[in-house]
């Protein structure tokens, strides 16, 4: 599977159950450490657990292995970890205070309409 097919899986099942403010960074060739950053938020630990469930669920199901999920317990702020892809669901407090997207501010900001990430890499070879 690739990053471009794992994100927006990603990003599709968090829509799925109404994330909040999502926002899809490239960081290809800006770090080592993955390709795809998402930030996503939630409105409560249910909700942020429910949008948490929905991502594992679905790449699993897809064969995306590699996972490592951190902050599940509190629901604050969970971290993701696909390798290539990582996610971070986090409570408004938390999103508001340590404010990941300016971590990145020279990185492509991918547009999500309607739950799909447009103008990914491979998206020209979608019908």
């Amino acid at each position: 599977m690739t990053s471009e097919e794992k994100v927006r899986r990603l990003v599709e099942a968090a829509d799925a159950k109404q994330a909040r403010s999502m926002v899809l960074l490239d960081l290809r060739g800006r770090t080592l450490m993955t390709d795809y950053l998402f930030i996503c938020g939630g409105t409560s630990q249910v909700h942020i657990r429910t949008i948490t469930d929905n991502i594992v669920e679905t790449m699993k199901h897809l064969g995306a292995g590699g996972i490592r999920v951190e902050g599940y317990e509190a629901a604050r702020w969970v971290l993701l970890d696909y390798q290539d892809v990582v996610a971070h669901v986090m409570a408004p407090a938390e999103r508001d205070y340590y404010d990941l997207e300016s971590m990145w501010p020279d990185a492509p900001r991918i547009q999500i309409d309607n739950g799909t990430p447009k103008g990914l890499i491979d998206d020209a070879t979608e019908p």
